[in-house]
């Protein structure tokens, strides 16, 4: 659930681990100009973002190749830090926040910001001024002082995040650019959360990773579909053993975007569709990954070792385009290469499969699909339903909904929570501000926005190669064989 902002160029990198990880994360920084002109994008789709090698030639690419690339960013570079698992932030009484990107989710989370006692907004930054000054209006109207605006052009980010009263980025940009501005805040010495996917490249993800461990800086995917009323009782029900031993899980994000994505205004430029002339992968896997990977408790006592992906053919924004355009739009000069619907399973450490699959380019009522499974019975979202024995022995589901008193704290106290999404967008802020002011550790880390995101190039990398299972990196460095809290938190004393 992103945004709409224009894109910019990247600050320099700090150094990447090896160049034996060309293959798993070719994207050539200084042709990115050529993505957002009419003129380039067929040539960018096959040249610049597929990670696999990205020409035709290179579709073919063998297995043992796929396996080598994706295991030379596998394998764990020595630290430059101390680990960021169980790290608190530090005590405030006031969160002070600097938001980028003000389109359609942008402008909606702001509001959600200003609500919130201890928290101001003091600067926000996006290339289109107008959207800037709307925003910056909000927040006078909520009673605090008039922002900071940084809308003078598309490096004016780095100014905001030099500031020397903000404790907290919040990104909310287009994917190309999360990489980039997480890290302008944590070398700027700003805790930074990130609208997902938090990057498009595994070295991007070590990137991130290293920094956060270097800098002291929390750097997290604002993953809100981990906050659903129905992923934090589930959550909670299989952290207390109700579905036994848990075997499998499934999430996704199946939904019909193709009227979206060919919208001259709903986003800023075609940036999301211009993704599926790049990529043949998942790309969005945080919205299904994220609440399995809390129930499985991976980096806290498990962790995923490998994914296998399969991909369809990519038809439908093609056909799409051909019933709804006109022939002169600049869509037609686009060559998708995207999957209409990928299949990933992922293999963890104790023998768990979690399922994953993405769908934006064809006919499909919304659905994150969101099941769980253990040797006691099984969950399944969309439309929500439960099998637990011993209740359930008729093999016939049963009514999730009498299992209300599993529901986490959070869902109690706030029963009726503003903004969208069903609520999970204000709990999830409400939460993380929350540990911001009183000194928690947060609920989620680096670790987490990794995992959670590796499956966009190598899911790609294994279509390429035929559905050949790759390696995932453990960006823990084996912190995950230590069981510490997440999600399933206690309601702190205030």
């Amino acid at each position: 659930m992103n945004d709409d902002a224009r894109p910019a160029p990247e600050p320099r990198d700090i150094p990447p681990h090896s160049g034996a990880a060309d293959e798993a994360n070719r994207q050539d920084p200084s042709r990115r100009s050529v993505l957002w002109t009419t003129a380039g994008v067929a040539g960018a789709g096959l040249g610049l973002g597929a990670l696999g090698g990205g020409t035709a030639s290179a579709a073919g690419r063998s297995a043992p190749d796929a396996v080598a690339a994706a295991e030379a960013v596998a394998a764990a570079p020595p630290r430059q830090g101390r680990t960021m698992a169980g790290v608190p932030f530090e005590r405030r009484s006031t969160v002070r926040v600097g938001i980028i990107g003000l389109g359609n989710r942008g402008d909606s989370m702001i509001d959600l910001f200003l609500a919130l006692p201890g928290v101001q907004v003091k600067a926000v930054c996006d290339t289109v001024r107008d959207k800037a000054e709307k925003a910056a209006k909000k927040v006078t109207a909520a009673g605090q002082p008039a922002p900071a605006i940084y809308a003078k052009d598309e490096h004016d980010y780095e100014n905001l995040c030099k500031r020397g009263d903000i404790d907290f980025v919040y990104v909310v940009t287009p994917w190309e650019l999360h990489f980039p501005m997480a890290k302008t805040a944590m070398l700027n010495g700003k805790h930074v959360g990130v609208e997902c996917p938090i990057a498009m490249r595994l070295e991007e993800l070590w990137q991130l990773v290293d920094l956060s461990e270097r800098t002291r800086r929390h750097c997290m995917q604002l993953e809100n579909c981990c906050y659903g009323k129905n992923e934090m009782r589930v959550l909670r029900m299989a952290h207390a053993g109700l579905f036994g031993e848990l075997q499998h899980g499934a999430g996704a994000y199946n939904h019909d975007l193709r009227e979206l994505m060919f919208d001259p205004d709903y986003y800023e430029g075609p940036w999301r569709r211009l993704w599926h002339t790049r990529l043949r992968g998942d790309l969005y896997p945080n919205h299904g990954f994220g609440p399995v990977a809390n129930y499985m408790d991976v980096n806290r006592g498990d962790r995923v070792v490998s994914i296998s992906s399969v991909g369809t053919t990519p038809l439908g924004l093609a056909a799409y385009r051909e019933e709804h355009m006109e022939p002169g739009d600049p869509s037609w000069k686009e060559s998708y290469i995207g999957a209409d619907r990928t299949i990933s399973l992922v293999q963890t450490a104790k023998g768990r499969v979690i399922r994953l699959e993405h769908d934006v380019s064809s006919p499909h009522p919304y659905s994150r699909i969101n099941s769980l499974g253990g040797t006691k019975g099984v969950f399944e979202d969309y439309p929500e339903r439960i099998y637990l024995e011993p209740t359930n022995t008729n093999h016939q589901w049963d009514d999730f909904k009498k299992y209300a008193e599993w529901d986490h704290w959070l869902w109690k106290e706030h029963a009726n929570p503003p903004g969208g999404h069903g609520g999970m967008d204000y709990i999830m802020v409400f939460r993380l501000m929350q540990c911001m002011r009183l000194g928690l550790v947060p609920d989620f880390d680096v670790y987490d926005a990794a995992v959670w995101t590796a499956p966009v190039p190598l899911s790609h990398l294994s279509i390429k190669a035929k559905g050949v299972p790759l390696p995932i990196p453990d960006f823990t460095r084996g912190e995950w064989k230590k069981a510490r809290s997440g999600m399933d938190s206690e309601k702190p004393a205030e």
